[in-house]
């Protein structure tokens, strides 16, 4: 099973920044128990949607020429939560770049609530890097790049400006099946 933690981008400039969303929902059976008469959205997976937004960021613009991985959180504060209900955006910011990593700022809100805030390092490796690497425990998969796919403006338009996004087919952004392998 892989556990995405962002539903679309609805901003993405390659090499600078992007924005993506999480809808919490009762849906989601770890709600059920964190916490019994209170669910909140574990600042854990709010980590993982951060990390997740950030890594395609990062990855992206390397042409995903490696594997992005979470080296490390060096600083993350927790403002606030997220319920059921909410919308948690995700805005991550490339602060740097370079062929062995790389590090975003970044912020989850609910609405104009800052929910959290912080940096969050990633290192690259090559497939060349020691043995072979088995990706199906990795997170930044292709199979996670179809969430580009849904990040069309209103228009249309991807996240270069031109045509369907990251170059996916031009299919109903809500049809999510179709962008599946």
């Amino acid at each position: 099973m892989r556990w995405i933690w962002i539903d679309r981008f609805v901003e993405f400039q390659s090499g600078s920044h992007a924005q993506a969303i999480k809808n919490v929902t009762l849906a989601e059976d770890h709600l059920h128990d964190h916490f019994p008469g209170f669910p909140v959205m574990p600042g854990s997976l709010i980590i993982e949607g951060l990390a997740q937004t950030g890594g395609i960021l990062l990855g992206e613009s390397k042409q995903f020429k490696h594997i992005v991985i979470l080296a490390k959180i060096p600083n993350i504060t927790f403002h606030s939560w997220a319920c059921p209900g909410d919308t948690l955006t995700y805005t991550v910011k490339l602060a740097i770049s370079r062929e062995d990593g790389g590090m975003v700022e970044c912020q989850a809100h609910v609405g104009g609530r800052l929910v959290a805030d912080g940096e969050i390092f990633f290192a690259h490796l090559a497939q060349t890097d020691g043995p072979k690497i088995d990706q199906k425990n990795f997170v930044f998969t292709t199979w996670l790049l179809g969430v580009l796919d849904v990040g069309r403006a209103g228009d249309g338009t991807g996240p270069d400006g031109t045509g369907p996004a990251a170059g996916g087919p031009a299919s109903d952004p809500g049809d999510a099946d179709s962008k599946r392998p």
